[in-house]
């Protein structure tokens, strides 16, 4: 069974977990953490300082012996708001790769909603009501709404403490100016997204990360060392009120606040404050499961999909396509025809094409949004197609995994990929060639639906050492005329990728 390690590099915090999977299950054998505050300046000035960049690349030095001593098979590195912010992120990346040999992956907001949440309902058991799930970082705060373990919306705030307290905390306690434009700006970034909040009739809140346990340790130290699970809102408004009037020396006193999240907790206690004051919320629950937890569930998921987490990445991903599907107003049951014509073909060639199993799902996710870019504008439609897969939030697929399918989506018309196209240098050398052999499945999946009619009832597929032959069965009545024509297009491309000859007949 494969050990994975996950490494989270926040705005504040760099975390380690490691974690072998058996019978299903990840059993975690490691955890480490130490706030190196990287995203300290960078919200300000744009850049991350030297000073930040080698603290935090020291920590990682200790974090990839770890991994070592432990044996691990993968590790994965991700970094959040603060590399994400940074101008000199590159810098950064090569820093960390220089010392450690990890190739460090920076995720987007609305990624970082999904791995946590992923995290959460592959590891927990959490409420089939409607729950929001609270991750407020260094450097952004996101909210996702759960039901039924399904992501039901997501958005990512501006909102980290580290970034609040760089920019509207200078004095030492707050200045009550200071706090009301911070609550100002916390509040107007908030009530951008209440509606859609509010519309998923929230009954449960759980928060994660470091400023949510503070708080909750804050709120059992209030309490006299009674112990609740939940915060409500109202312990929450005298929580911020009391450290907001403490100077850091007396906040570090407070069990449970830590040193170092002494000089940030303010700016998380007033987010805190915001959130539920202003999304009606009636408190929240602390959970010690995190980003780094929804990491390890992916690396799980793609070593064996029979796990918890590998149906929950399927279901998320299918999810997001449909909805991208009907956002960029695509033929729903085209894109189904399109696909399951690319499935057949992909199940029937596989001694041919031998591409990897992954490029099945890659392909079924190409065949279903190959068509997005029309919304754009029909002209140049495959570049537009391109675009928007790259760009797009389609959530459970990594930027090169995206990358990956709209390639596969791009050459549909004339063009055919050549080494020197943009699309193809995007790509790692490896699935280029892999990556041909896909789009000529997706061309030949599309030739058999041009005419959108169904026209084709059966296709026969019989492969011999020097050619391939489709056999179309049509519907009563209908003619294939222009999907023979279609297909017949494709026979040169098909020579030049599978060195074999295409025909075609009709039976």
């Amino acid at each position: 069974m494969p050990t994975c390690a996950a490494v989270d590099i926040g705005s504040n915090s760099v975390r380690l977990k490691i974690a072998r999977l058996e019978d299903g299950r990840l059993r975690p054998l490691h955890e480490d953490r130490e706030v190196t505050r990287l995203g300290e300046g960078v919200f300000r000035s744009g850049f991350l300082t030297p000073e930040s960049m080698a603290e935090t690349v020291k920590v990682l030095r200790r974090f990839h012996r770890a991994t070592q001593q432990i044996v691990t098979d993968n590790v994965r590195v991700v970094a959040t708001s603060a590399v994400r912010d940074a101008r000199n992120a590159q810098a950064f990346l090569e820093w960390v790769r220089s010392a450690t040999g990890w190739r460090v992956e920076i995720i987007s907001g609305m990624e970082e909603a999904r791995l946590i949440h992923l995290g959460l309902v592959s590891t927990a058991r959490v409420d089939r009501l409607p729950t929001l799930m609270i991750d407020l970082g260094g450097g952004s705060c996101e909210l996702t709404v759960s039901q039924h373990g399904h992501i039901r919306d997501a958005v990512s705030l501006p909102l980290g403490a580290v970034r609040l307290t760089d920019e509207f905390l200078r004095h030492d306690p707050p200045r009550k100016s200071e706090l009301k434009r911070l609550r100002g700006f916390i509040a107007r970034e908030v009530n951008r997204v209440a509606p859609r909040i509010g519309a998923g009739r929230i009954r449960n809140v759980i928060a994660t990360s470091g400023t949510a346990a503070a708080l909750a340790a804050v709120a059992t130290h209030l309490r006299r060392g009674a112990t609740r699970l939940i915060v409500s809102r109202e312990e929450m408004a005298r929580i911020a009120k009391r450290l907001a009037r403490l100077p850091v020396v007396e906040r570090r006193k407070i069990e449970g606040v830590g040193p170092r999240r002494a000089e940030i907790i303010v700016a998380g206690a007033m987010v805190y404050r915001e959130l539920l004051d202003r999304l009606h919320l009636g408190g929240f629950r602390y959970s010690s499961l995190g980003l780094r937890d929804g990491i390890l569930a992916q690396m799980a998921a793609d070593y064996d999909r029979s796990t918890r987490s590998g149906k929950q990445i399927e279901s998320e991903r299918w999810e997001s396509i449909v909805k991208a599907v009907d956002r960029y107003q695509v033929d729903r049951k085209h894109a189904r025809d399109v696909r399951e014509s690319a499935m057949l073909l992909f199940a029937r060639l596989r001694s041919l094409h031998r591409l990897p199993p992954e490029y099945r799902e890659w392909l079924s996710a190409a065949a279903m949004l190959y068509e997005v870019g029309d919304y754009v504008n029909r002209n140049g439609h495959h570049r537009h197609t391109h675009y928007i897969i790259s760009n797009s939030e389609i959530l459970g697929y990594t930027p090169q995994q995206r990358r990956v399918i709209a390639a596969i989506a791009r050459y549909l018309g004339k063009s055919r990929p050549t080494v020197e196209d943009g699309p193809m240098k995007l790509l790692d050398p490896v699935e280029r060639v892999p990556v041909q052999k896909a789009i000529l499945l997706l061309r030949l999946a599309r030739a058999l639906n041009l005419g959108r009619s169904r026209a084709v009832r059966s296709v026969r597929i019989g492969l011999h050492s020097a050619d391939v032959k489709l056999t179309l069965s049509p519907r009563r009545n209908v003619g294939v005329d222009l999907e023979l024509w279609a297909i017949e297009k494709e026979r040169d491309y098909f020579r030049e990728v599978f060195g074999r000859e295409l025909s075609t007949a009709v039976s």
